[in-house]
């Protein structure tokens, strides 16, 4: 039985309106001179781009631009932003946008500081030392990449999801202005929205860490539940349950726009340090093989994984289901429980969250190698407070269909 848990962060975090208004101080007092800022040609043409470069401009740091994000980033997008960053030299790399653009520029920072290709850093524990000094600004509401240890990215060859899991691509400052998300239109808000409360819940109900079941000689970020994971994961729920829908409906509405961009921070902090389960180990297949966005695949199979999970942490989704407001008085724990899970999938409903697979294109057919594929995530399925079979996965994905 583990005695001990260890909580991570990014190494700093400057949250609120015009936090961007910061980041020229913020590279001086980096001593960073060349930052290539990692982004898409949405923010560029959005002028984003432009309320980053112009703070970086003004403190005498040179920018390289790399605008060639791409949603669920692929190896191919990759290679690509490390051509440029080996051309340019940089001391610093900026991931300006949503978790895609986040996570392509940590595998940037961590290729240039140690070699070889992205492919190498793939698994838990992989990187060997720091990477080039990170700064995330994020433009969406929901990865929290802007502070997590985590980078994904897309094979295309065989149609699966891969992630990179250290502490060494944790951003060494995250920089959250809510007015970077104004613009952000309302299905990439509801998307990303619901993967924020993916990443809490996950965490909230995660396995405790005094159980985790760590193989010997094994390493992994993910812990299991702790204390301080379980604080900022209710927070997370909480503000989600407040302002996601508000959010989607009126995406100027400073308040819930802020009060989200909170919680997907917040989802980031949690899910990095206690783990993220069965949702995510789903949705990589599926995602890889449909190219549907990470936060819509995890929203449409989270309620599903949390009925597989309810026997196993019923406390925690009464909790949940409060946390998002439900009225629980009087209701027998289990009941309670459950309410959580219609809770989310009336949210799933009101914010336009595909309801079933088949409407991302899924087919049946499909379904036993996804489950197959999920199986072989030992990383993540063991994260998970009730243990999983492949036929369980195959069970969760039918009854998701």
């Amino acid at each position: 039985m583990r005695t001990t848990w260890t909580f991570y962060s990014a190494g700093e975090w400057i949250f609120g309106a015009n936090a961007t208004r910061q980041l020229g101080e913020v590279a001086l007092r980096l001593g960073l001179e060349r930052i290539l800022v990692v982004t898409d040609p949405v923010l560029v043409q959005a002028g984003l781009v432009d309320a980053v470069q112009g703070p970086l401009s003004e403190a005498g740091v040179r920018v390289e631009l790399f605008s060639g994000g791409e949603p669920e980033p692929s190896l191919e997008a990759a290679y690509k932003a490390i051509a440029v960053g080996r051309e340019f030299r940089p001391d610093g790399i900026l991931g300006l946008g949503g978790g895609s653009n986040m996570d392509l520029a940590k595998i940037v920072s961590v290729v240039l500081a140690h070699g070889g290709t992205p492919s190498m850093y793939f698994g838990d524990s992989k990187v060997p030392g720091p990477v080039l000094p990170l700064l995330c600004l994020p433009t969406t509401a929901g990865t929290g990449s802007e502070v997590s240890a985590a980078a994904v990215l897309t094979d295309t060859a065989n149609a699966m999801k891969v992630s990179t899991l250290s502490n060494h691509i944790r951003p060494r400052v995250a920089l959250v202005d809510p007015l970077l998300t104004h613009t952000c239109p309302p299905k990439v808000t509801a998307d990303s929205g619901i993967d924020a409360l993916t990443h809490a819940i996950e965490a909230f109900t995660a396995v405790d860490n005094a159980t985790f079941p760590l193989p010997p000689g094994e390493k992994s970020v993910y812990q299991g539940k702790n204390p301080m994971a379980d604080v900022i994961a209710e927070k997370a729920i909480a503000l989600v349950g407040q302002y996601l829908r508000r959010a989607v409906q009126d995406g100027s509405d400073a308040e819930a726009r802020e009060g989200m961009a909170l919680a997907a921070t917040l989802g980031g902090l949690a899910f990095s340090n206690a783990g993220v389960a069965v949702v995510h180990a789903l949705e990589y297949p599926v995602g890889g093989a449909v190219h549907c966005s990470h936060g819509a695949g995890n929203g449409l199979l989270l309620p599903h994984v949390m009925r597989f999970n309810l026997e196993a942490r019923p406390a925690a989704f009464a909790r949940v289901a409060a946390l998002l407001g439900e009225n629980i008085t009087g209701l027998s724990e289990t009941e309670a429980a459950h309410r959580a899970v219609e809770a989310v999938d009336r949210l799933k409903a009101d914010i336009g969250i595909p309801a079933r697979l088949r409407d991302l294109g899924v087919t049946q057919e499909q379904l036993p190698l996804f489950a197959e594929k999920a199986f072989a995530l030992k990383r993540i399925l063991r994260v998970n407070p009730r243990p999983v079979s492949q036929a369980d996965l195959e069970k969760i994905l039918r009854s998701a269909w």
